[in-house]
């Protein structure tokens, strides 16, 4: 079983990672002129794992998803970044699953709050400056229509994994 675990482990990682690099070729500035938004692609891996596996398998593949991206190339800044983010984003959405008034959107959606604050968090202490929290409102409203498309594609992705024979474990 073991084996088995770690072999979805990584394919998840492997998932995630390229959906964070197709994300790139999407052109969203010209819909949303703010430097640094994203879809959040692979979030839907985050959640998928969320949904599907422990929130333990889950965390793992969110770490070691954005350590090998800044061994890829995206550099110690982009890590602590997308670390920062990324465990926000993890912590929010497994306590909002967990609540029955959020559905799996309302989960995505505040999924990209947290990991939009954790990234103005984190470039806060980066830059030994208050200043970016300014720019905080902007992200926080780029992250309703970008986690409502990742909860979106999570919903129809969810529902074949779920004609497929995958189940849910029960907490």
């Amino acid at each position: 079983m073991k084996t088995k675990q770690l072999a979805l482990s990584a394919l998840l990682v492997s998932l995630a990672l390229a959906l964070s690099y197709a994300e790139r070729f999407i052109p969203l500035q010209l819909l949303v002129p703010l430097p640094g938004v994203k879809l959040g692609l692979a979030n839907i891996v985050t959640m998928a794992a969320l949904y599907f596996l422990t929130p333990q398998t889950a965390f793992q593949i969110l770490v070691v998803r954005c350590l090998l991206g800044c061994l890829f190339g995206s550099g110690v800044t982009a890590l602590a970044m997308s670390l920062t983010g990324g465990l926000c984003a993890f912590f929010v959405m497994l306590q909002c699953k967990k609540l029955p008034v959020f559905s799996i959107f309302g989960v995505s959606i505040l999924g990209a709050a947290a990991h939009n604050f954790g990234q103005v968090c984190a470039a806060s202490l980066l830059l030994y400056s208050g200043h970016t929290f300014g720019y905080l409102p902007f992200l926080l409203l780029a992250a309703i229509p970008s986690g409502w498309i990742t909860g979106a594609i999570s919903s129809v992705t969810f529902r074949a994994l779920m004609a497929a024979g995958a189940h849910r474990p029960s907490a």
